[in-house]
Formats: structure tokens, sequence, C-alpha cells
């Protein structure tokens, strides 16, 4: 029998995968649970991906875009015609403010939608605590989130900014709460403006 093309299989199997943990969490993943819900082979699983740790890697690089995508589309983060480092001093006044408001606006949005796609990027983010292998896949996240605010402010104060935006992000999660947009925002301009907001 001939082996049946099937360009798309790889970026399935990601998705099967993605769906296991968030039905199931990270416990739930084997490459039989994810050949199942992919509607592949089990050797295709382990043909593209030989153990489960590639398979979380490829997971957890799959939910980083989606914030940083979010980031990189947001007018402020643009790339044509930004101002570079220190350049356009986000850090004062309106721009600084205006800098606080679009990352509050992003993460508004963000827990708008459906909180267990949250919760799943956080759980694959947080398996980098137990698992070498995803630390380095962690560590991207932030390095390209701070890339992409330093566009708008020092490097210092842009990884200022994503810590604090990830510790609102899991004290939401872990506490059950709603995000509060209002002091998202004062905290955000706080940093920003260097504490003396």
């Amino acid at each position: 029998m001939a082996r049946r093309y099937d360009p798309d299989r790889r970026t399935r199997i990601i998705d099967a995968a993605l769906t296991v943990i968030a039905a199931d969490g990270i416990a739930g993943l084997s490459h039989r649970t994810v050949a199942a819900e992919a509607d592949v082979p089990l050797g295709s699983t382990t043909y593209h991906f030989a153990s489960l740790d590639e398979l979380l890697v490829a997971a957890l690089r799959r939910c980083n875009e989606n914030f940083v995508q979010a980031l990189r589309s947001s007018g402020l983060f643009a790339e044509e015609g930004d101002a570079g480092p220190g350049e356009g001093d986000a850090g004062q006044g309106a721009e600084g403010a205006g800098l606080a408001e679009e990352l509050t606006r992003l993460l508004d949005r963000w827990f708008a939608g459906e909180r267990g796609a949250i919760e799943l990027e956080y759980e694959l983010y947080l398996a980098a605590l137990r698992r070498p292998a995803l630390r380095p896949v962690a560590a991207e996240w932030t390095t390209e989130a701070v890339a992409l605010l330093s566009r708008r402010t020092d490097p210092e104060t842009a990884r200022a900014l994503v810590a604090l935006m990830d510790g609102v992000c899991l004290q939401v999660l872990l506490a059950g709460g709603t995000f509060d947009a209002a002091y998202t925002r004062v905290m955000l301009e706080r940093i920003v403006a260097g504490g003396d907001a």
C-alpha cells in the first residue's frame, strides 16, 4: 500500500497534543492519546516526535506565538516607522501611558477570550520547572516579548513589564479571579514611569 501524503500531519499532531493537554493536563499526554485525538497511527506521533518532551516543546512553542503575535499585531509595536530604544522616550508622559494602556488592552482582550486557552498556555509554560527541555522554549517567549517592548522603552523596563504581566496573569489564573484592567494599567504605568507614577 502506498504511503499517504499528509503534509499537515505534524501540525495536526501538535494541535491534538494541545487538545489533550487542555482536557487532561500534561499528565494525560501520551503518544497514544495524541494519536487518537489526531486520528493518525501511533507510529506517526513517534515519527514526528521521538519523545513526549519533543512534543511538549512544539506545543509550548505554538502557545508562545499567541501573545507575542498579539504584541506584534498591535499598532504600538509595528515595525514600520518605529522609534528605536530611547528614541521614543516611552518612559515619559503620554507615550509611556500609551504603552501601559496598550498592554492593558491586550491583556484584557486575552482574558476576554477562552480562559481554558490561557490556562493551557500557562500549564505548558510552568511545566518548564520540572522539564528542562522546555526551559529554553519558555525563555524564548520572554526574550521575544522583551525585544518587542524594547521598541518602546529600555530593555530593563521591558523585562519588568513582562514580569508584571506574567505575575498578573498567574494571580488571576490561580486565584480564579477576574482581570482588573484599571489596577493593571496603574501598575504598568508605574513601571514605565520608573516607579514615580
